[in-house]
């Protein structure tokens, strides 16, 4: 029996204007320093050994996610189509929920998606401007008239949101329920942005669709 698979993709930053992304290269913390702690543990790093032995899970890394570019995440998203095959779990939080929601309504895959999991997904309106960087969304803006389609290509959607998300508001994903009633939004209190060591919510109904 072949295995359940499942595609992960990450959030980012993506930018209009070059300059505030180089303006905000000369703020933002660094990392990767010898004094450094050990970064906290996070549901997405563990989403393989959670799921367990029966399910396959892609987890690539995205192409320069501090100034993404869609043209470039859409060319390494579909360097992986060859080894996806029907009935695959897709898996977007923040930006990477909002590629997936543009890729979706803009392409048609050529494989036969069981299910998208849009978490704390930036809804594509470009509404979501941080005043402080300049960080906008850039070019994974798209036409969200758009997004009612979703449901014509996926029988199974579902919205993961936390009230208290201080990175994407909880507004977002009352538009995307709003853009697709037949999905399920799932609604959280006290997770902000899934940065959280566990997310078991998530991992329940991975392995309980049919």
């Amino acid at each position: 029996m072949e295995k359940q698979q499942v595609f992960y993709i990450h959030g980012g930053d993506a930018f209009t204007n070059y300059s505030k992304y180089l303006d905000y290269l000369k703020v933002i913390d660094v990392s990767g320093l010898p004094t450094d702690a050990e970064p906290p543990k996070r549901w997405n790093k563990t989403l393989r050994e959670d799921l367990g032995s029966n399910f396959d899970v892609f987890s690539p890394q995205m192409p320069d996610k501090l100034n993404a570019k869609y043209k470039e995440w859409k060319i390494w998203f579909e360097r992986f189509h060859e080894h996806l095959r029907d009935d695959v779990v897709l898996v977007g939080w923040s930006l990477g929920g909002m590629f997936l929601s543009k890729y979706l309504v803009e392409n048609e895959a050529p494989f036969k998606i069981k299910a998208l999991f849009l978490l704390a997904a930036v809804y594509g309106d470009g509404s979501l401007v941080d005043e402080e960087t300049g960080e906008d969304g850039g070019d994974f803006v798209y036409d969200v008239s758009l997004v009612s389609s979703l449901a014509k290509k996926i029988d199974t959607i579902k919205i993961f949101h936390s009230k208290d998300d201080f990175v994407v508001p909880y507004e977002h994903a009352l538009k995307y329920k709003e853009a697709l009633p037949e999905a399920e939004l799932v609604t959280f209190e006290d997770k902000n942005h899934f940065l959280v060591e566990e997310l078991p919510e998530l991992v329940e109904l991975i392995k309980g669709l049919r």
